[in-house]
């Protein structure tokens, strides 16, 4: 089956917010994607949501074809970015999807909208993260810098860079440890998130951005455990950002810090693979089409539960 994928806009503060949406009909899933990424790493998930859902990722403001959205941004900025969207479509109440960063956004919207959200989908994503050493919530942007790219390696490192072509920029993700199996969606989420014109081509996420957005990802001192203002589910990427054994988060860590989320490890993907891969994608979509809160056995055949 051919699900329909168009590009749309929706009105925010400051502008046009780009989004994409696969499906027409159907409940309504709004997603928001990572860090430094944009709306097309949802593409898997889009695919197959978008058979019986109407499935709705935007750019995040300062990311993709919004990143000439006005500052300033932060959680509470895409929280009324993705309650706008919300209402775009048709009002909630709504499940919301997070990958990564976006697992703030969908909580930060759910506490700040409470009557557009429904239930959350936190893929691997939404848990405050263990503070670098020698960084404090008063740090500048070069120990921010520092200490995020020491996690994300060269997805951050690619911010301050320029390529001759989209080919080259290829190249810089097919080398990435985590994209040893490249496949369509790759190339077009890799396409999709340059700018500009060869031989300068360059990232769409603005650096400020990231760098803004990245000091609410941590646990600096006075953020406690906090429970999910709407149920929830976890699902936890079994290996790490560059593909390692260890994953982003530690098994039970994000119970430890939303206190009720149904957790879950989907095998045989990394943080990146979680979204970009069959696997990674039908996890995501089984999660969503889950009549209850935790997973059930069927929904979810392709994970494993913690042990």
């Amino acid at each position: 089956m051919s699900v329909q994928y168009v590009r749309q806009s929706v009105p925010t503060d400051g502008g046009e917010l780009a989004v994409g949406v696969w499906g027409e009909t159907g409940p309504l899933v709004v997603a928001a994607h990572g860090l430094t990424s944009a709306h097309m790493e949802f593409v898997l998930v889009g695919e197959r949501l978008g058979e019986d859902h109407r499935f709705v990722a935007p750019d995040l403001r300062g990311r993709g074809h919004s990143r000439e959205l006005p500052g300033p941004y932060g959680m509470a900025r895409h929280a009324a970015d993705l309650a706008a969207v919300v209402e775009a479509y048709g009002g909630g109440p709504a499940t919301l999807v997070g990958h990564s960063m976006g697992g703030w956004v969908v909580l930060e919207t759910a506490r700040q909208y409470p009557l557009l959200a429904d239930r959350l989908v936190l893929v691997d994503g939404g848990a405050p993260l263990p503070v670098p050493p020698g960084v404090d919530g008063s740090a500048g942007d070069a120990a921010i810098a520092m200490a995020i790219e020491q996690a994300l390696g060269p997805a951050f490192a690619r911010l301050s860079m320029t390529f001759p072509s989209a080919k080259a920029y290829r190249e810089l993700w097919r080398a990435h440890p985590s994209f040893s199996d490249w496949s369509d969606a790759m190339d077009a989420y890799a396409d999709y998130d340059l700018v500009g014109d060869e031989p300068e081509l360059r990232p769409a996420c603005l650096l400020a951005a990231a760098l803004r957005d990245a000091r609410e990802m941590y646990a600096f001192p006075g953020v406690e455990p906090q429970a999910p203002p709407a149920p929830a589910v976890f699902l936890r990427a079994e290996r790490g950002m560059l593909d390692e054994p260890a994953g982003f988060y530690e098994r039970e860590y994000a119970s430890a810090w939303l206190p009720g989320v149904s957790e879950r490890t989907v095998p045989d993907v990394n943080h990146y693979t979680i979204t970009l891969s069959g696997r990674g994608a039908d996890a995501v979509a089984a999660a969503v089409r889950s009549a209850q809160v935790g997973l059930d056995r069927e929904g979810m055949a392709d994970s494993a539960p913690d042990a």
